[in-house]
């Protein structure tokens, strides 16, 4: 399904691996001018070569989004190079080392919420006056499942996303007659490089998820949606909060537990 981007400017978070690489990929793919914003250099270069190398047009920006600094460069870099900002995929995040409540640090509670909530909020803050400059304009946020439902360990990162939820409610309500809409992606269990990783190393995720689809999604299915969110084709969706997770969050149990698959 083509989105139909032509001529649009996009920035994507987190653009140097899993669902910020491919939602790049995609963006460009449907015509956007993409500017690849990640912490780490070599991945966030590697993203641009992958898009020029197909044709498309693209830039890197280094960028911490838990920095105002960085974040206000970026979309000023944006216009410098692109002259306009139609698009926004903040995609960027990170989880925090698993902890209980109770055994967490103040210095872990303020990286998560530093990256995965107020880095939401600050590049929403620096978007959004660019998109109002041209009669409007797509943010997609990356929340995650998590933030449904409690998640041992993992209270900061849950809590951040849960947040981002709230966020994004709050932005699109402000600014849904300017123009501007913005929507939330819930991302189920990807195979991200990391998650790869730990199933190389033997860790079996459907003895530990609700998979009721038998497998973890791939990036490339959670791009495609924000591709879609930020397209003309969902110029009457904001303000929704969307899962990608195979039916993860409709199961009740972890379906082999129950003796429905294999």
């Amino acid at each position: 399904m083509a989105a139909d981007l032509e001529g649009r400017v996009a920035i994507v978070t987190g653009a140097g691996s899993g669902i910020g690489e491919a939602a790049a990929l995609i963006y460009a793919r449907e015509g956007a001018k993409v500017v690849v914003a990640d912490i780490h250099r070599p991945g966030g270069e590697s993203t641009v070569r992958k898009i020029t190398d197909a044709g498309g047009s693209a830039v890197f920006v280094e960028t911490d989004v838990s920095r105002e600094a960085d974040v206000e460069r970026l979309v000023a870099s944006t216009v410098e190079v692109y002259g306009r900002l139609d698009c926004a995929f903040n995609n960027a995040g990170v989880g925090n080392t698993p902890a209980l409540t109770a055994e967490l640090t103040l210095a872990e509670w303020q990286r998560i919420i530093g990256i995965d909530l107020f880095g939401v909020w600050l590049c929403m803050k620096y978007q959004i006056p660019q998109m109002l400059k041209h009669g409007g304009g797509s943010i997609v946020n990356t929340s995650s499942t998590a933030a449904h439902r409690g998640l041992p360990r993992q209270g900061p990162y849950v809590a951040a996303k849960a947040g981002v939820i709230g966020l994004t409610r709050t932005a699109a309500v402000e600014y849904a007659a300017a123009g501007v809409r913005v929507n939330a992606i819930c991302p189920g269990l990807i195979m991200t490089p990391h998650l790869r990783e730990r199933a190389d190393a033997g860790l079996d995720w459907a003895e530990l998820l609700p998979l009721p689809m038998g497998r973890a999604g791939e990036p490339e299915e959670v791009g495609e949606l924000a591709v879609w969110l930020s397209s003309p084709k969902a110029s009457y969706v904001t303000g929704q909060v969307i899962s990608v997770d195979g039916a993860m969050l409709a199961s009740v149990m972890n379906p082999k537990a129950a003796g429905l698959s294999a």
